[in-house]
């Protein structure tokens, strides 16, 4: 951590006069990690995580070495119509946290303050931000993003693609399902993909689509069964490690690369042994930074983190036959839309069906959504039976995360269990 951090401050020393040259360093420690990763990597973490790992490295750096075949999107963007194009995302909440990765997102964030952001805009986005702003990420092909889950997503798309002159496209997603509400969907979605074949200069493919969607179902169908897995077997992950689940089930999904890591986790999780601690589901964003977190989790015999209700928050099947509608409904039924008795009920199942002995919300500064449901969750699950912990912190920047109060709170709620 030491040499992380030495280095993200030789980044940046860089960053005032020179962005450019702090990206080329940004990129070199992208290839030095996956390396490291690859082939230096702990070997008790399971060989799909590690996989996993060196893929969001790569793809990262991919991103920002060819900024002309990726777009700016949001985690809940329907990303396999982008893959039909040929195109990669670089998402807000990717870039804040591989920044903090860096450990120069406190920068990003306050020049982001500095030109008149608010404060309490989520981190994520104000590191974003400040990077934009500053050059360090190279303007993409075009951006997208929707209306749903993120009260910011569509401020910060306006102002970050208006730096730029960035194509951007803003997907209007109903709060309500309904058969009318899916036909708006999908007529904006035809409208998109009319946008992206004036400016990829392509034919969309619908049969490539059909074939993303089929390797989604197939790839919730593995996450699914090692899910089921892991109520009874250890599986030893990190903070950080399931995050990047995020890469696999929401910005790769329905890729064959994703496909195959789900399938790896399926087929490893049936070769582990049991495992006889306590098993944790988690609501929310993961602070990988945080001390205390990370010592008492991070490939713990004691304490199991599942899966987080994020990696769950839309996993049915789609109608193949019916690749636009379905992802019209995929977008407005997510856990995440609609009101909190929606996500409360979806929320009481994932945790009936991973046996969670616990449950911790974390409440990510500057996410007003989160921030105003945990205590209502809390309230509402205790007809469960299972320990409900609320942590407030932030994401990315340990500036406004009470290093104390997690710790102390969090010893009190694992003694309990």
């Amino acid at each position: 951590m030491d040499l992380v951090h030495r280095y993200g401050e030789w980044i940046k020393n860089k960053l005032p006069d020179n962005p450019k040259a702090a990206g080329r360093y940004i990129r070199l420690g992208l290839v030095l990690e996956s390396f490291a990763k690859k082939h230096l990597g702990d070997k008790n973490v399971p060989a799909p995580y590690r996989d996993l790992n060196v893929l969001a490295l790569n793809g990262m750096r991919h991103t920002l070495e060819h900024p002309e075949t990726a777009a700016w999107t949001n985690l809940f963007t329907p990303v396999e119509i982008l893959q039909t194009f040929g195109l990669n995302c670089l998402s807000i909440e990717m870039m804040g946290s591989f920044l903090a990765g860096f450990t120069i997102e406190d920068w990003c964030i306050d020049q982001a303050e500095a030109s008149g952001i608010a404060p309490t805009l989520c981190s994520y986005h104000k590191s974003f931000i400040g990077a934009v702003e500053n050059g360090l990420i190279p303007n993409p092909k075009c951006a997208v993003t929707t209306s749903i889950v993120c009260d910011a997503n569509l401020q910060t798309f306006r102002y970050t693609a208006s730096q730029g002159n960035v194509p951007l496209t803003l997907l209007d997603i109903p709060n309500a399902y309904s058969k009318d509400g899916v036909h708006y969907v999908v007529t904006q979605l035809k409208a998109w993909i009319a946008s992206l074949e004036d400016l990829t200069h392509q034919h969309f493919d619908e049969a490539k689509l059909k074939a993303a969607l089929s390797r989604e179902n197939a790839s919730f169908a593995a996450y699914a069964h090692f899910l089921d897995l892991t109520r009874t077997r250890a599986y030893p992950s990190t903070l950080t490690l399931q995050m990047f689940v995020l890469y696999a089930s929401h910005l790769i999904i329905g890729s064959p690369e994703a496909l195959a890591f789900f399938k790896a986790l399926e087929a490893d999780a049936k070769t582990r042994p049991v495992f006889s601690g306590k098993r944790l589901f988690w609501l929310h964003v993961l602070p990988f930074y945080q001390p205390a977190l990370k010592a008492a989790f991070n490939l713990s015999q004691k304490y199991q983190i599942q899966a987080t209700d994020m990696n769950l928050d839309y996993n049915k099947p789609l109608d193949v036959d019916h690749p636009l509608e379905a992802l019209a409904e995929k977008m407005m039924k997510n856990i995440f839309v609609g009101p909190l008795t929606r996500r409360i009920a979806a929320e009481r199942d994932l945790i009936k069906g991973t046996g969670a002995d616990g449950v911790i919300a974390f409440n990510h500064w500057g996410c007003k959504q989160m921030a105003g449901a945990a205590a209502l969750m809390k309230d509402a699950l205790k007809d469960t039976g299972v320990p409900f912990l609320i942590l407030d912190g932030d994401g990315i920047d340990p500036r406004n995360t009470p290093e104390g109060q997690i710790k102390t709170r969090l010893e009190a709620f694992l003694e309990m269990l």
